[in-house]
């Protein structure tokens, strides 16, 4: 299998961490599933990702002390490999995983994926459980001195030893056998760990020995460029930033990181600008509140998302999803981009503005975004020689292309209003998005 065909375009959905940190239920999952099929799939939507700590008894109990509890108890079976925490997934009980779940999200029309940590339980170390097809146990595989520095349920793996990979193939074996269609590894995409460059590739192994197209997604950030390499081939998606909310420093700071990767996006292969903080956030962390973003700063984030193409997964509540928000997340011709647009690349940046620039898997059809970093409304505009110079850009060239050929078309995508010009006046922290057609 190539692992470049578990994801052509961007994969888009639905992440519970944002909003319920450890503390999603089954049913909890199901009523954001519902949602999605019934409002979002037809727009592209389709992921519903059961984000951290799943397995673990008790998770939020004490969220005024930990986030993730000191060697807490947790759902394990027999060969070392965590199970779902029957108490909040009650279909997971007698040894039948997610497998449930994922069969009424499947039911749905819609795809199933979990979030996972690198390495081996550090509970099944301890106890020295065992590890499926190979006479050793957890003990003999783990690596003591690799733990994740915010999370303490896991060590990383001795990845000098055979075994280790036959441990990782019998999690994706189980997970295959759950119906599992994307993997989240956290403790992985920054190298962190000396060994996480090898766990990325014995991942990807024991994705394709089990014969099931599962996306991988990579995860925390910033991803290593230099090491740009290894997630595209071995990943599906990378996460370039660390976790993203809803302030405008951290979108701001987005511009310079998909600058830095806008090579690297191709079929099969996406730089992850992590998930979109809309709507309504953070009860699992003890404080729920509304998006901090303006309608602009929104906007702003999902014009560079989409025209870099990166995945597109909410991280909000879905149920309480206001008609503003779901507009937003659901203009057809901006997420248009995400599949049917190449070539993204940041024409110009400075501290007031930036313009970002692709074409239309279509001939003669390109598009221009234009952000306004300034915190006061400001003009800017693309004369149409400047639209030219853009578009040979675009195309690769060093002049000529289109340049004889007229523009039939300058369509601004959010507000769907056709223009004389590309440009004019945009609100602070704002953007404008282009369709422009080249007869």
């Amino acid at each position: 299998m190539n692992k470049n065909y578990f994801a052509k375009t961007p994969p888009m959905g639905w992440n519970s961490y944002d909003y319920y940190d450890t503390t999603v239920t089954e049913a909890d999952i199901k009523a954001n599933a519902d949602y999605m099929a019934e409002n979002l799939k037809k727009y592209g939507y389709e992921y519903v990702v059961v984000d951290i700590e799943w397995y673990a008894e008790g998770a939020g109990s004490r969220r005024d002390e930990y986030q993730y509890i000191p060697f807490g108890k947790v759902e394990m079976d027999g060969y070392s490999r965590l199970m779902p925490c029957v108490h909040r997934f009650p279909s997971a009980a007698d040894g039948r995983g997610f497998k449930p779940l994922a069969d009424y999200i499947h039911s749905l029309g819609l795809k199933f994926g979990i979030h996972i940590m690198r390495g081996i339980p550090r509970n099944a170390a301890h106890m020295g459980t065992a590890i499926k097809g190979t006479d050793k146990s957890a003990s003999d595989i783990a690596n003591a001195y690799s733990i994740c520095p915010w999370n303490p349920d896991m060590y990383g793996l001795d990845v000098k030893k055979p075994q280790a990979q036959l441990y990782y193939d019998s999690i994706m074996e189980l997970y295959a056998s759950w119906g599992v269609d994307l993997i989240k590894c956290d403790d992985i995409c920054r190298y962190d760990a000396d060994t996480a460059e090898q766990e990325i590739i014995m991942l990807q192994n024991a994705i394709q020995k089990t014969g099931r197209s599962i996306v991988l997604s990579l995860s925390p950030g910033p991803a290593l460029p230099e090491k740009a390499w290894i997630y595209e081939k071995y990943a599906n998606m990378w996460r370039i930033t660390d976790d993203l909310w809803d302030k405008w420093e951290d979108i701001l700071n987005m511009f310079n990181r998909c600058e830095i990767w806008q090579e690297h996006v191709g079929t099969g292969c996406y730089p992850d600008c992590d998930m979109i903080p809309f709507g309504h956030l953070g009860k699992g962390f003890g404080h729920e509140w509304t998006c901090n973003l303006t309608y602009d700063e929104q906007r702003t984030l999902m014009s560079l998302w989409c025209i870099f193409r990166s995945p597109l997964m909410l991280g909000c509540e879905l149920t309480l999803l206001d008609d503003k928000t779901k507009e937003l997340i659901t203009n057809e011709d901006i997420l248009h981009l995400t599949g049917h647009s190449v070539g993204a690349r940041q024409i110009k940046r400075d501290s007031d503005e930036v313009i970002w620039a692709s074409r239309d898997e279509k001939a003669g059809v390109y598009y221009i975004a234009l952000f306004n970093l300034s915190d006061c409304e400001r003009k800017i505009e693309i004369p149409d020689e400047k639209v030219y110079e853009i578009i040979d850009i675009i195309n690769g060239s060093t002049g000529g292309g289109v340049i004889n050929n007229p523009i039939s078309e300058i369509m601004e995508l959010w507000d769907h209003r056709s223009c004389d010009k590309a440009g004019g006046n945009i609100n602070a922290h704002g953007a404008c998005l282009y369709r422009i057609k080249i007869d």
